[in-house]
């Protein structure tokens, strides 16, 4: 099973071993006293984390010198560990779950989720076009909105869309 980034640690903050936390996550709740998280060097287990200032501080990082050793670390988790520590409300999917998926807009099938973008507050998937619509883009950028978004199927995998072709068209 893959890794999942979920975070990746920023500058330090202060002299006693905190750092920034920029998040890839929805879920902070997952980021508590005593959970660990894996990294390119090894497992860095959470001594406490501030959410609202999206601040953490690591077992035995108890200095500004040893924490900036961290800068630039990415933390990864499984998909396993996403599914078993975060609660999803109705109509919510892990993007795991989302990338690979075709879209299919009116019956047709423009193409498939090859990755998700957040830019803003948004989220947009990112859809490789269907080689049987070789006049189109080869790829093109779809807003995950009502507007657009009318069902996911992971069982078809399938995300039914409407109007998503006239996007696909002026991409």
């Amino acid at each position: 099973m893959g890794k999942i980034h979920i975070a990746t640690i920023g500058k330090t903050v202060g002299l006693k071993g905190e750092l920034k936390l920029n998040l890839l996550t929805d879920f902070a709740s997952q980021f508590k006293k005593g959970k660990s998280f894996n990294t390119k060097f090894g497992n860095l287990e959470i001594e406490h984390f501030h959410k609202n200032r999206s601040v953490i501080k690591f077992v035995g990082y108890d200095n500004i010198d040893l924490a900036k050793k961290l800068t630039n670390q990415k933390l990864y988790t499984t998909e396993e560990e996403t599914r078993n520590n975060c609660n999803l409300s109705k109509d919510e999917f892990f993007w795991f779950d989302i990338i690979g998926l075709n879209i299919v807009d009116n019956g047709i099938v423009l193409g498939k989720v090859t990755d998700i973008e957040r830019l803003s507050t948004s989220d947009y998937l990112m859809i490789e076009t269907d080689k049987a619509l070789e006049s189109m883009p080869k790829r093109f950028l779809l807003p995950y909105i009502d507007r657009y978004i009318l069902d996911v199927n992971l069982e078809k995998k399938e995300i039914y869309t409407q109007d998503a072709i006239d996007i696909l068209e002026n991409s």
